[in-house]
């Protein structure tokens, strides 16, 4: 029996396209990537060719049907309308994070994706890091008091990453992730123009009304960083948990997990829970975004 294998391309070659394009040539042996072929890549700068992959035009890898599935790591801004143009052209697609930067877009275009039957796979490293594995059993069946999580980082460019709540979804999933469905009470966002610096202050209550924080916070010469303080009724966790080095790479562990859709070997279940946690994050993002950007509330 010849196995089945799905042509690919890689739109946009800024760090995480470069990692993309590397695993791709270079996939685990016998891992689900095995059935994927890199065909080309697709950048608005001339390259040629990047190793052995060779650069291609974006109407040709629309229009190519040894062309099955785009891995798109343009910037965020670009995300949907790149998304869009790949299941129009019937393509399955693996997108970095936030998969667009408004809820309407992204449910529009999940079901454009269940509609054409296709793969809409967004990547979220963040939850396959040794660090957060870590964490995730730590807290796994503690009853939460209160908790924060801060994240601090460089100046991100707005127009291109979109606003915070979206640009950082990745905290926010793991917030989603350790305490489940959360409801925003509040969110405020501070802005120093002239020092280019930025912090959004979200607070969320989790489903037993438990307070949980998440700040993040960017600025010239900020580290990138996230500090946690989760309090439960056993005591608090203020540092991560030790965490061995993994031996694969996380845009490979990513990689993996959409080649098992393609193939049709993840769980309908699982399947379920993913597109929950990846819409409902971006449902939170915009309500976050809404507070932070509403004129000040005048209470009498």
């Amino acid at each position: 029996q010849i196995s089945k294998m799905f042509g690919t391309v890689v739109v946009g070659v800024g760090i995480a396209g470069l990692a993309r394009i590397r695993d791709l040539m270079n996939p685990m042996p016998s891992s689900p990537s095995e059935h994927l072929k890199l065909l080309g890549f697709v950048s608005r700068r001339s390259f040629g060719n990047i190793n052995e992959a060779k650069q291609i035009s974006l109407e040709d890898a629309l229009k190519s049907e040894e062309i099955h599935a785009a891995f798109i790591s343009t910037e965020n801004r670009s995300h949907e309308e790149t998304i869009r143009m790949f299941l129009e052209a019937g393509k399955h697609v693996l997108v970095e994070y936030p998969m667009a930067l408004s809820a309407k877009a992204a449910h529009e275009l999940w079901e454009m994706a269940e509609q054409k039957d296709k793969v809409l796979h967004v990547e979220h490293i963040e939850l396959l890091t040794e660090e957060y594995k870590q964490l995730k059993k730590e807290v796994a069946g503690k009853d939460l008091v209160k908790g924060t999580l801060h994240f601090t980082g460089s100046v991100l460019d707005e127009n291109k990453s979109g606003f915070p709540a979206f640009s950082g979804i990745a905290r926010l999933t793991w917030l989603i992730d350790l305490f489940g469905d959360l409801t925003v009470t509040s969110a405020t966002r501070e802005k120093q123009k002239d020092k280019n610096y930025t912090r959004m202050t979200v607070h969320f209550q989790t489903a037993n009304k438990k307070p949980l924080t998440w700040i993040e916070e960017r600025g010239p010469g900020m580290r990138r960083e996230k500090k946690i303080n989760f309090c439960f009724t056993s005591g608090c966790l203020e540092n991560f948990p030790q965490a061995p080095r993994s031996s694969v790479g996380l845009f490979m562990q990513d990689q993996n997990l959409f080649a098992k859709k393609l193939l049709g070997q993840v769980s309908k279940e699982e399947l379920a829970a993913e597109k929950w946690r990846i819409l409902r994050c971006l449902d939170l993002a915009e309500v976050i975004q809404q507070y932070c950007e509403e004129p000040e509330k005048i209470y009498s």
